[in-house]
């Protein structure tokens, strides 16, 4: 059975580094028993930053990826890198300036669908722009406006937590879920929530920040058509914010 890693950015995504235990490493890449490392998934990619190995070596990771099977999470090395042994102890250690700002462009995009009040079907996030697709949205969109909407959201400045439910809850509650094809991963029994206080509530894998305030100011960049039903809305940080 392959070894499962706990994700301690799950409880806590400012964490930025942690003690682990290198648990697997073959050709696709160093597995622990805990990271910090986010793995690329649900349009935010996978996380960058070093493990500092014993003796004082430092390796760069320069992506981390979901295995075939639940619970991998691969650390990919840069490459010709000396691996670390097996069962070596190691300090996971992640690119946090490239996170943050992850991590705020999702929070963004979380309430850029509460703005828009229609299901997303995809985003990607970078750390200079982020965007999200859409297919249920009227005719022409008010570029000034809803940027306007998005960054009075930021500034009433929401918490946002981290919160937990039951699949059964999920069914109870499907207007939870804001994808149309990017749907929760089901069978774990339970999901991880995305609560913006008083604002929006989804469900969730990857990092956000603990407030809305926290984001900055944001600016739409563009809206495009992608397709006869397909927009894009695509958002950058605004001068002095990024």
């Amino acid at each position: 059975m392959s070894p499962k890693t706990d994700l301690l950015f799950q409880a806590d995504s400012y964490q930025q580094s942690c003690a682990a235990r290198v648990v697997a490493v073959d050709d696709r890449g160093i597995q622990l028993d805990r990271t910090v490392f986010y793995a690329n998934s649900g349009g935010q990619p996978g996380d960058t930053g070093w493990l500092m190995l014993p003796h004082g070596e430092q390796l760069r990771i320069i992506d981390t990826r979901k295995g075939e099977v639940p619970g991998e999470i691969i650390h990919v090395p840069e490459a010709g890198a000396k691996l670390p042994a097996l069962g070596s102890e190691v300090e996971a250690r992640i690119d946090w300036q490239r996170r943050y700002r992850h991590m705020r462009f999702h929070t963004s995009l979380h309430l850029l669908s509460k703005v828009l009040a229609v299901p997303a079907t995809g985003n990607q996030i970078a750390e200079d722009k982020a965007r999200a697709d859409f297919t249920e949205l009227p005719g022409a969109l008010d570029k000034a406006a809803i940027e306007q909407q998005l960054n009075a959201l930021i500034a009433e400045g929401h918490e946002v937590r981290v919160t937990w439910i039951d699949e059964a809850e999920l069914d109870r509650r499907p207007e939870l879920v804001r994808t149309l094809y990017a749907l929760p991963p089901r069978g774990q029994g339970t999901l991880r929530l995305i609560d913006i206080v008083d604002t929006d509530q989804q469900p969730c894998g990857g990092t956000h920040v603990a407030n809305t305030r926290e984001i900055g100011p944001i600016q739409v960049l563009k809206i495009e058509n992608k397709g006869k039903e397909n927009k894009r809305v695509v958002l950058g940080f605004a001068a002095g914010s990024a």
